[in-house]
């Protein structure tokens, strides 16, 4: 989710923009940078949550087009960046359709911009937590065929809902509605019960107004009663990861090399819908 800021405003920040900053995208500004500088120089290492977060969407993303799902609606997509969902996807399918959501207007208009030529995709300005107006809305309805299996993406975005706005209910909203076979991808900060947790949580909350880190128990809460896919709930870092050079195959999610700190802060799982 992002925060409601207006297609021209530079006054307030916005978390899209920040994560693209982090991401080293140049879609932000100074306000968003400003946000930004408080991870990078205070937090040293902080940025590589981000990384981590990006890199277990696009492997998660190509796990989901190679079991067939072929149609996606990404929630809280934020700003376009190299290898967006639908990118991933046609590397597996060429025709796979691509609904990217987003309630921040300036997101929304960039990414207009830059998928206007494409016809697979469309892009809508909706808030996660109205999951019904997104079902309902035209573009949607011409691009995504709800009778078949759907990957439903909450990537990075629902830890920016605290408790009281009741996280849970849009993926369960989404699981009552999808067929048999739609896949749920989920990425969440996850807390650490540590220092590092407790700070970053706060400068998250003090500069953006939002923001929960959740343990492993209460992220795994969010799928309801979704089938979680191997490797379950892991590091995203350790999320099937890609082979290294000279390896035999991906890591499973269990082993892998040794994490940052930093690392270890943000989870995430795929799960089907039975």
């Amino acid at each position: 989710m992002t925060d409601r800021a207006t297609a021209d405003d530079q006054s307030k920040p916005s978390i899209a923009r920040v994560y693209d900053y982090l991401l080293g995208g140049k879609d932000n500004y100074a306000v968003d940078r400003e946000i930004g500088d408080i991870f990078i120089k205070e937090l040293p290492g902080s940025p590589a949550i981000a990384l981590a977060n990006r890199q277990a969407l696009i492997r998660a993303v190509g796990a989901m087009a190679r079991d067939g799902i072929s149609q996606f609606v990404d929630l809280g997509s934020g700003l376009p960046t190299a290898d967006n969902v639908h990118q991933v996807a046609r590397r597996h399918n060429a025709e796979a359709r691509v609904a990217y959501v987003d309630n921040d207007p300036g997101v929304v208009a960039r990414s207009r911009v830059l998928l206007a030529a494409d016809g697979r995709t469309t892009v809508v300005q909706a808030d996660l937590r109205e999951p019904e107006v997104i079902y309902h809305d035209s573009g949607v309805r011409e691009l995504i065929d709800f009778d078949e299996p759907v990957g439903v993406i909450f990537s990075g975005v629902l830890h920016h809902l605290n408790d009281a706005e009741r996280p849970a209910e849009p993926v369960r909203w989404w699981a009552d509605r999808v067929p048999s076979g739609s896949r749920f991808y989920i990425s969440h900060f996850r807390s650490g019960e540590n220092g590092e947790t407790r700070v970053v949580e706060q400068k998250l909350q003090g500069s953006l107004g939002r923001g929960r880190w959740r343990t492993d128990e209460e992220i795994i809460d969010l799928f309801g009663d979704l089938e979680l896919l191997e490797p379950g709930l892991v590091y995203c870092s350790l999320w099937r990861p890609d082979p290294a050079p000279g390896d035999g195959g991906a890591d499973n999610g269990v082993g892998g090399p040794e994490l940052t700190v930093w690392e270890q802060l943000i989870s995430c799982a795929l799960a089907r819908k039975p």
